[in-house]
């Protein structure tokens, strides 16, 4: 079986990247659209406007209206055919990025992703999220291919709370658990029509663990008091590209099937994705048997920079035996990548890494007295 690496055309990331996106679109383009949320359009539209304008290249805004969903996406694709776009400029947070992704995909033209936030390491990825106009999950856009692009300026991120650059650490904080899972077990993934992983992606998701140890809560400091410093530049590599593009070629196992079984209880909806794949990594840290060691270490991280380590950290308090069991049930339905661990998962088996990994957290936060 073949190997394959998948990757964005081009990755910039820097303090005032944005002034420079004239120059890539001009690569790739020459009429843009820009789809973004309200706040993000106000925070760099003009910038964004006039950087493309200096390549003699007209940059129309269009304001994202908040649900990536089939209908939005039909909206967003016909402005642009009447604008006669030749380039889509994705700008904000995940589901406006989904939204601009999935109207080039539906276009067959090029996309430039101007991340404003790094909650997640999606925006590498050739996938959209789509939800129905309620906000339900629908379905994922299997894209033809990755970004040409991806843009991310580092003072934008600084000056966005500090929680979203935590909770992408806590989506990356997976990426090496889980691909190496997937190394384990050799099994398919999807995501690259079933082909086997590289070196590259192995060495991508070390570095990018390495990465969130030795600078995460340098980065986290840093961004509270809205400054740029070399840890933030790392961090915001680590979330966005060396996690994008270890998770998407190494595959995911255990931390996201629970984070989706999570997402069945109501009152974790307050917290952000990367919070609950945090915890998700630690549950299946239990239920693969990893040494003490490295449960340990992923506390400490995760205590370190404000990540949950038990279930109370995602506001479920004394849950009933039944939620538990939702949990576990959803998260080993068919499809969930927990089936990528080299060994049958059933749901008892994830109960009892859920309520471990729980107890675990607790006794870890009496002990530290946090």
């Amino acid at each position: 079986m073949s190997r394959m690496l998948l990757a964005p055309g081009r990755y910039v990331q820097g303090a005032g990247a944005i002034k420079e996106i004239g120059l890539h679109t001009s690569r790739i383009g020459t009429c843009a659209m820009v789809i973004g949320g309200r706040t993000a359009l106000t925070l760099c539209g003009e910038d964004i406007q006039a950087s493309c304008a200096e390549k003699g290249i007209p940059c129309h805004l269009e304001c994202f209206q908040g649900v990536s969903s089939r209908q939005e996406i039909i909206r967003l694709s016909e402005i642009a055919a009447a604008d006669g776009v030749d380039v889509i400029i994705a700008l904000g947070g995940g589901a406006s990025i989904d939204a601009g992704k999935a109207v080039s995909h539906e276009m067959k033209l090029p996309v430039i992703v101007v991340p404003t936030v790094v909650s997640t390491d999606a925006p590498c990825s050739a996938l959209s999220v789509i939800y129905t106009e309620a906000g339900a999950f629908e379905r994922y856009l299997f894209l033809r291919k990755n970004p040409d692009c991806i843009l991310v300026d580092t003072t934008l991120v600084a000056n966005s709370p500090a929680k979203f650059l935590v909770a992408g650490m806590g989506d990356a904080l997976a990426t090496f658990w889980e691909s190496d899972t997937c190394f384990r077990s050799g099994k398919p993934n999807p995501l690259t029509g079933g082909a086997l992983p590289t070196l590259a992606t192995r060495a991508l998701a070390r570095l990018c663990y390495e990465t969130l140890l030795e600078s995460g809560l340098q980065a986290m400091l840093a961004v509270e008091r809205k400054v740029v410093t070399p840890a933030v530049e790392a961090i915001v590599e680590a979330n966005t590209l060396l996690s994008g593009l270890s998770s998407e070629n190494g595959g995911h196992a255990g931390a996201h099937s629970i984070h989706n079984g999570l997402t069945n209880l109501k009152v974790a909806g307050r917290k952000l994705h990367g919070e609950k794949v945090a915890f998700g990594v630690l549950a299946q840290l239990v239920l693969e048997g990893r040494p003490s060691r490295d449960i340990k270490e992923v506390q400490d991280f995760c205590c370190s920079v404000g990540l949950p380590i038990c279930l109370e950290d995602l506001d479920i308090v004394n849950p009933s035996p039944a939620e538990i069991s939702q949990i576990a049930a959803a998260a080993v339905a068919d499809g969930e990548t927990i089936h990528s661990t080299w060994f049958p998962v059933s749901a008892d088996m994830v109960e009892a890494a859920i309520l471990t990994a729980d107890a675990l957290g607790t006794g870890y936060k009496k002990v530290h007295r946090l």
